[in-house]
């Protein structure tokens, strides 16, 4: 079984040692590549270019212009503990003993923009470039056209080493679309979250972000191998809706919305 997530806008590079082991990134040449095109560009065209603030823009410039092509450089940190966010928060990688990160080390893949696929111990550095940015250059018009095949055949490479054929997506739309489900030759699972709201389910993206991180994080800590296992996933509220559900797409719904608190 491999799981599938989404990477996080907010990052955290304060030293922690969680789990002694590291990783090298699979795809680290690619992510050379793209760090050479966006250090031809200014503060002002990568804002252009992602569509954010001038602030926001510096940093990630900053980002760039740091980025180091040593994977274990100073300063670099694993992946499921460098990433926070919604999702992040749900997933809580920073309970995980050491056989938790040995199995997500194996059945956990985090889609990335520019790493292309991260396994949870893989060391990284920190960056913003979200998978529907349009880079262009030779490989085409986007980063869709970038990661092309490259992705797909890190995740069936995965896949074999597992020895099934049963692919968990927790990650957003964005993201998955470049995982290229349909070449990889699986049975994907697609959980759905929803929120009971005016009298009806409906999904509401913030809930559903962390629900998928809590997913992540019952199929880890239980060890799941076995499609069945998903349907038991019983945590804040959330339960397994028969009616609602259909084929490859499980939906678990719950109906006491928690008070989101600022």
């Amino acid at each position: 079984m491999l799981i599938l997530i989404s990477p996080a806008k907010t990052l955290d590079f304060a030293p922690q040692a969680l789990h002694e082991a590291v990783s090298k990134p699979e795809l680290l040449a690619q992510a050379k590549k793209l760090i050479a095109q966006l250090r031809e560009l200014s503060p002002k065209q990568i804002g252009k270019l992602m569509g954010i603030s001038e602030k926001l823009s510096a940093s990630v410039h900053e980002y760039v212009a740091d980025w180091k092509a040593k994977y274990d450089a100073p300063g670099s940190k694993q992946a499921v503990l460098a990433f926070r966010g919604d999702v992040y928060q749900g997933l809580d990688a920073d309970s995980f003993v050491s056989k938790d990160f040995d199995f997500a080390q194996q059945h956990l893949r985090i889609l990335s923009g520019l790493y292309g696929v991260l396994r949870p111990l893989d060391l990284m550095q920190a960056y913003r470039l979200e998978m529907r940015t349009k880079l262009a250059g030779g490989h085409g018009n986007d980063l869709y056209a970038f990661w092309g095949e490259r992705m797909a055949r890190s995740l069936r490479k995965a896949l074999a080493i597992q020895g099934d054929e049963i692919l968990v997506n927790l990650a957003s739309n964005e993201y998955f679309k470049s995982a290229q489900a349909k070449s990889l030759d699986c049975h994907v699972i697609t959980p759905v979250f929803m929120n009971r709201k005016s009298g009806e389910y409906k999904m509401i993206s913030f809930f559903a972000k962390k629900a998928r991180g809590m997913m992540a994080r019952h199929i880890i800590r239980k060890r799941i191998t076995d499609e069945s296992d998903l349907l038991k996933f019983r945590t804040a509220g959330y339960k397994f809706n028969r009616r609602l559900s259909r084929e490859g797409q499980p939906v678990f719904t719950r109906d006491k919305v928690p008070r989101v608190t600022t």
